[in-house]
């Protein structure tokens, strides 16, 4: 045989080898689930969305395993409403929690509603949750626990870690209080996770919150990884950084011990973030809390872009695609859709989503959403925007009496700095019609 040709044949064989490893089916059962939420971390605090500084070399890796969503979005720009539409798939302005959770306030996520937990525990799932709650005022015996809301194991605190992330004092496990608990919150959290993964059994599925209180404040990091940003001045600003570096390095942890246990071939991982970062310096340290919103506009508490556009990375082998990047604009109430079809548990017929399931996305279909993508904030504070609508590139926003517009063309601003209301007349009446109809809508059918 000529050299040539025998190169040419080489060629083809190593191409057909290399399709049909590309073409191999997604791993066969239910996949277990991973969600991970991070708390207060902004757009652009990790190294895979462009921070100068801050290392995360365990997020970085999964965006490269998976998919990174350029245009992922928390549901409301605070904590517990936020936290409700990730388990619910319903815009919080339905569940009657439409601001963060004061300490007995007696304000909490009711019973009646449906949860992905108990939707997973109902087709045979193991469930679990470890971390940061925020869906209840109190863990009393009188309101609602995450065992209430079908995780059959969970280690929580009502709210923020107490004093800080360093040696908690405010855990709770299955209705008993924990603690003081050494070491930082970070770790702990991942450990009672691992702890629930080994007591599982292996022919069962599983699904896993782990809800970091990294990154809100009071900030605390190991000092170990403070010194890593030596070089950084400002000593709330290593504190800071080595937080999110911190918490990058248990999510590792996590991952390795999928790799470890031979499960995450059949794992979705997902990771976001709550809400945008805050900067608001509110706690008694003084310190800010120096996370970044990358080139957005606002953060925290706003309606703005900085404010609710926040990481988001997923992974599943055999399904998502290694190394993608998604600007299909998703939301955290895509989430329980999704987890949902892929499970193949059974949502109740009456049951009213605002979320959509991102699986025909994943396969590089386009999703049809019944409605665009809504916020309402009534406490913002970075100026009189109160609610927000996003159909495709553009962007509306209006004020408490929806009578002030601003609008925005998201694919070439993102930042949000030039305001095209006064040039689009028609494209703020129709875009302002769906707002109003949606804010009618998910606030009639308030669950107080």
């Amino acid at each position: 045989m000529k050299p040539r040709l025998r190169a040419l044949l080489a060629l083809a064989v190593l191409a057909a080898l290399s399709n049909a490893a590309a073409a191999q089916p997604a791993p066969t059962g239910r996949p277990n689930i991973l969600l991970i939420l991070a708390d207060d971390l902004g757009y652009g605090d990790l190294g895979c969305y462009g921070h100068p500084v801050i290392k995360t070399p365990r997020l970085d890796r999964l965006a490269k395993e998976g998919v990174r969503f350029t245009d992922c979005y928390a549901a409301m720009p605070v904590c517990s409403p936020s936290r409700a539409a990730l388990l619910t798939g319903r815009n919080p302005h339905r569940l009657g929690i439409h601001d963060w959770i004061p300490a007995g306030s007696g304000i909490f996520m009711k019973t009646e509603e449906v949860t992905l937990a108990e939707l997973l525990r109902d087709a045979g799932y193991r469930t679990a949750f470890s971390g940061k709650w925020h869906l209840n005022s109190r863990f009393n015996g009188q309101e609602p626990t995450p065992g209430d809301h079908g995780f059959d194991h969970w280690l929580a605190t009502q709210n923020n870690a107490n004093p800080s992330h360093e040696n908690l004092t405010n855990f709770v496990r299955n209705r008993q209080r924990v603690g003081p608990v050494q070491g930082n919150s970070s770790k702990v959290i991942v450990d009672e996770a691992l702890s629930f993964l080994d007591a599982s059994p292996a022919e069962k599925p599983f699904f896993v919150c782990v809800w970091f209180h990294a990154t809100h404040e009071p900030v605390d990091a190991p000092a170990e990884y403070e010194a890593r940003y030596a070089q950084v001045e400002d000593p709330s600003k290593r504190e800071y950084y080595g937080c999110v570096e911190y918490m990058d390095a248990q999510i590792g942890r996590l991952l390795d011990a999928l790799d470890e246990r031979k499960l995450a071939d059949n794992t979705l991982v997902f990771f976001t973030s709550d809400n945008g970062p805050e900067t608001l310096g509110r706690y008694k340290n003084g310190f800010r809390s120096h996370g970044s919103p990358g080139n957005l506009r606002g953060m925290k508490l706003h309606v703005y872009e900085g404010g609710i556009r926040v990481p988001g990375i997923a992974r599943l082998p055999g399904k998502i695609k290694r190394s993608t990047e998604c600007r299909e604009p998703v939301c955290a109430i895509d989430f329980f859709p999704t987890a949902v079809e892929l499970s193949g548990a059974k949502l109740p017929p009456d049951l009213k989503l605002d979320g959509t399931s991102l699986l025909p996305l994943l396969r590089g279909e386009a999703i049809a959403r019944r409605a665009p993508l809504y916020w309402q904030y009534d406490q913002a504070i970075g100026g009189p925007m109160r609610f927000a609508l996003r159909d495709g590139a553009w962007k509306l926003l209006a004020d408490a009496s929806q009578t002030k517009f601003e609008l925005y063309n998201l694919s070439d601003d993102p930042g949000e700095k030039q305001d095209l209301s006064s040039t689009q007349p028609e494209r703020i009446k129709q875009m302002f019609q769906q707002m109003r109809r949606t804010h009618a809508e998910v606030n009639a059918d308030r669950n107080l």
